[in-house]
């Protein structure tokens, strides 16, 4: 590979990134308007479909282009074209099998699986939600092409338009149904619609640069089926898994949550608004993870099994760079959220109910974002398949959570089974990395008396501001406050980080704004 090669597909990936982080900002961010729209239980609706919408999004943007993506370059390689008689269509109608299948199972049994859930009136939701595995083949087929031609941009603008649609019109029917007082089993239909739509998008988008760079050729060749199907599957699969750890949590809580309340005492209708509390936390949790993980995650495409090869010395710096960065992040991102968790509940949510619970979940900001770099470090050096078993151990090990902690606990018992699914996951997911990589000492690199000081002094900012102040009535001032304690405490933890010399100028380096960091970072040497 050349240096220029190189460049480009650094800077594809790097767009790739950023792409992923708006697209999760947007996921986040909107599910905060929609509970105040339609209250606790139109968000309980929401999140009950939202699993199904997640893993569809997955497949289409993730697992299958990574496995087409793979053949795509892999053919080239081996001298042979992209034909539309040898390639796409048997991709296509592998492709159509997979999603066809997929869409007959949730369709046919759409009643079965919502009275599984607890919750009967669910059924429409579920068949509309079949549909949208229809539309899997266009979008990953695409995408996979484009990035194994090292052309990240279809896929980049095809995400962040999936999403800002979708976003838009989930926004829009929230506030139709809170004006028109309409059901609140119309939330779920509402988001189905808008994910199909968003995909539809996607679609589109990727049909312009499709037309624009003509990704066909004629030649024919024996068409390699085993080969195919087995790349779709295997690698598809892994790859699929590897971004679904924190839905594959939800999905878990899905089947789970409302009859384990239920025999915790809970009525029907007491159980549907008490996931909603628990799921207020699900939006903070991405939030947070993007946070602590997303820095990190721009340094991956540095990172490879082929430099492990020739030049290890670099990745490594690389790898303790991205975890380290991840950890200090997500350290600070989880402590300052479950200290000012009261305001931000009542700030965002308009009601207190659940905080002591929202607060142990919280540490799952922590746990995720370790375990996600991990993950992301472990599939750049091509180990994808143990990866994702990681992930299918932390998904049953959550089901079996709920069903014994939640009957005991309520909804605080599915936040301990959150966490304890989490952090199985993230010492599974650390240990394969120094399995894999002998030498990698994380330990040595961080710096821990400056992260106890840092830490200590933003939560002695943060618990004397909330004795100094006191409660605050209305929303619009609660939310200049909340934004002044999480500005001010941010802000106090990474200076603290920077002048305490948690980082080294070459880590520092490869960050946004570095130059602004370093001059911070070297001020206590002057």
């Amino acid at each position: 590979m050349d240096g220029n090669e190189h460049n480009r597909l650094v800077k594809g990936a790097l767009l790739l990134t950023l792409a992923g982080v708006i697209s999760k900002l947007l996921s986040a961010g909107y599910r905060i308007p929609l509970q105040n729209l339609t209250g606790d239980l139109g968000f309980y609706v929401y999140q009950q479909v939202y699993p199904f919408l997640g893993i569809t999004a997955i497949l289409a943007l993730y697992g299958f282009p990574s496995a087409i993506s793979k053949m795509t370059a892999e053919l080239k390689a081996q001298g042979k074209s992209l034909s539309l008689r040898c390639f796409y269509m048997p991709l296509f109608l592998l492709l159509s099998s997979l999603a066809g299948g997929a869409f007959l199972f949730l369709f046919f049994n759409a009643e079965e699986i919502a009275v599984w859930a607890g919750d009967p009136n669910l059924k429409q939701t579920y068949k509309l939600a079949a549909f949208t595995f229809l539309l899997i083949p266009f979008s990953a087929l695409m995408r996979g092409v484009f990035q194994g031609m090292q052309l990240m941009q279809p896929t980049a603008y095809s995400q962040i338009g999936e999403q800002f649609t979708r976003v838009m019109l989930i926004i829009a029917a929230a506030v139709w149904i809170y004006t028109q007082s309409e059901k609140i089993y119309t939330v779920g239909q509402a988001a189905v619609i808008a994910s199909f739509t968003g995909i539809l998008t996607a679609i589109v988008i990727l049909l312009f640069f499709f037309i624009r760079y003509k990704p066909a050729e004629k030649q024919r060749f024996t068409i390699p089926w085993h080969y195919y199907v087995k790349t779709l599957l295997v690698l598809g699969g892994a790859a699929a898994f590897i971004h679904m750890v924190l839905i594959m949590i939800q999905f878990a809580d899905t089947f789970t949550l409302i009859p384990a309340l239920q025999e915790h005492g809970l009525s029907r209708d007491e159980a549907m608004k008490a996931k909603g509390v628990f799921d207020r936390g699900q939006p903070l949790i991405q939030l947070g993870t993007v946070l602590g993980s997303s820095f990190a995650l721009a340094l991956m495409p540095a990172i490879s099994g082929e430099k492990l090869k020739y030049d290890a010395q670099t990745l490594y710096h690389s790898i303790y760079s991205a975890m380290l960065i991840s950890f200090y992040l997500a350290v600070g991102a989880t402590v300052g959220l479950i200290m000012i968790f009261p305001e931000t509940n009542r700030l965002l949510f308009q009601s207190d109910d659940g905080t002591n619970t929202l607060r142990i979940l919280a540490i799952a900001i922590f746990l995720s974002s370790i375990g996600i770099t991990a993950a992301s470090i472990l599939q750049g050096l091509g180990y994808m398949k143990r990866t994702a078993g990681f992930v299918v151990i932390a998904f049953f090990l959550k089901w079996i959570s709920n069903q014994l902690l939640v009957p005991l606990f309520g909804i605080t018992g599915g936040a301990l089974a959150t966490v304890l699914s989490l952090t199985v996951f993230t010492v599974l997911m650390v240990a394969g990395l120094k399995q894999k990589l002998p030498d990698y000492h994380m330990k040595k690199h961080v710096n821990g008396s400056a992260l106890i000081i840092a830490i200590t002094v933003m939560i002695v900012f943060l618990w004397g501001m909330d004795h100094l102040v006191g409660p605050v009535a209305s929303r619009s001032g609660l939310f200049f406050y909340v934004m002044f304690l999480t500005v001010g405490g941010a802000f106090i933890y990474l200076v603290l980080l920077l002048r305490l010399k948690a980082f080294t100028e070459k880590e520092l380096s490869m960050l946004p704004f570095a130059g602004a960091l370093i001059r911070i970072h070297k001020e206590r040497e002057g």
